[in-house]
């Protein structure tokens, strides 16, 4: 098969691979329909993640049909269309039993396109397909679908959940990428009184504006002097850093008011300085995490019921073999607008099962 292969830093390609079978009777194999980039793995590209070695095959966010399950799977057979989670679960350590499934050391957590080969392909084996794929209801669009395999929930439990976005809040979303407005969206479920938008790029704020932010500033024309300026010289109750650079982490914990949250959902590369110095005195609290896509199911309620506008961030959508060409756009997104990188070719109503060799 053809697959997304990182190189070492800097360079990835679209090349042949040996196809992926069942290695344990937990897996299952899916056929990718859909599959998108993630900021994440423009950090692998950089070398931020050291953990992936050249060979690995990248991604960890796609919608796809089941061709073949081990022989402990029970809640999907081949046929079957899912939405495979960045997340895997083992379902028995101790992190999976509290729900932490991000956090699990029965060989899961955040391992495809990671530690194991991804879902930028034509096909991928899924370990734990029990608690790792979400069967999808046939009106569901794959290209909707596919940004809650990691963009919605990481959004919402890392960013709203953990910064206990509330009523009336000011909420401010620092980096207006793709989960930067998922994060406004979910937000916006809890009703707060603000939100303010702060990113370099005009597009992205427009973008914002549209999916909910009250407010929005770019990141050079004084974004600190708009929330003090809002919130009467206070600070912001909660800070959503969406970026991953030391800077604008900084940055959150200069405006957020005593008392308050910094929720880091971006993926660091750098050390960033923590003030304890200024931080000490203000009662702050400041989070970090990654997902458990523990909220799927319902997002995925939300999205059936046309309630989530997850589609509304995809930009640009490409044919599966176009993988190179997509990482390019995305990875210039400044010059080219992209939000949300899509890829998949045409959707099929039937997949070939082989059958018992029939009768002589």
């Amino acid at each position: 098969m053809k697959a997304a292969v990182f190189q070492g830093p800097g360079r990835i390609a679209w090349q042949d691979v040996p196809d992926p079978g069942v290695e344990d009777p937990a897996d299952a194999i899916v056929r990718v329909d859909v599959v998108t980039l993630c900021g994440t793995d423009l950090h692998i590209l950089k070398g931020d993640v050291p953990e992936v070695t050249p060979g690995r095959v990248l991604g960890h966010e796609a919608v796809g049909t089941v061709v073949e399950t081990g022989r402990d799977v029970r809640t999907v057979r081949p046929g079957d269309r899912v939405l495979i989670s960045c997340v895997t679960a083992c379902g028995r350590c101790r992190f999976c039993r509290e729900g932490r499934y991000g956090q699990c050391r029965g060989g899961g957590g955040w391992i495809l396109g990671h530690t194991v080969d991804g879902t930028q392909a034509e096909y991928v084996r899924v370990p734990f397909a029990d608690l790792s794929v979400h069967p999808l209801p046939s009106a569901v669009d794959g290209f909707g679908a596919v940004l809650l395999a990691d963009i919605f929930p990481t959004a919402y439990e890392v960013g709203v959940l953990n910064g206990l976005v509330r009523p009336a809040d000011t909420v401010v979303v620092v980096g207006a990428g793709p989960v930067g407005l998922a994060a406004i969206v979910t937000a916006r479920l809890y009703s707060p009184g603000r939100i303010v938008a702060v990113d370099p790029d005009a597009t992205r704020l427009e973008a914002a504006r549209k999916l909910g932010a009250d407010a929005t500033v770019a990141a050079g024309e004084g974004p600190e002097q708009l929330v003090a300026d809002l919130t009467d010289g206070l600070g912001a109750d909660v800070v959503m850093e969406a970026v991953g650079l030391p800077e604008t982490f900084e940055t959150c914990t200069r405006m957020v008011r005593p008392g308050g949250r910094v929720a880091n959902i971006g993926v660091h590369g750098r050390p960033a300085t923590l003030h304890l110095e200024d931080l000490w005195i203000k009662d702050v609290t400041i989070t970090t995490g990654l997902v458990d896509t523990t909220s799927t199911p319902m997002l995925l309620h939300m999205l059936a019921a046309g309630r989530l506008p997850a589609k509304d961030l995809v930009t640009h959508r490409f044919e599966l073999g176009r993988m190179e060409e997509a990482y390019e756009v995305f990875g210039r997104a400044a010059d080219t607008g992209a939000l949300k990188v899509a890829l998949g070719g045409p959707q099929h109503t039937a997949v070939q099962v082989p059958g018992p060799p029939a009768a002589a």
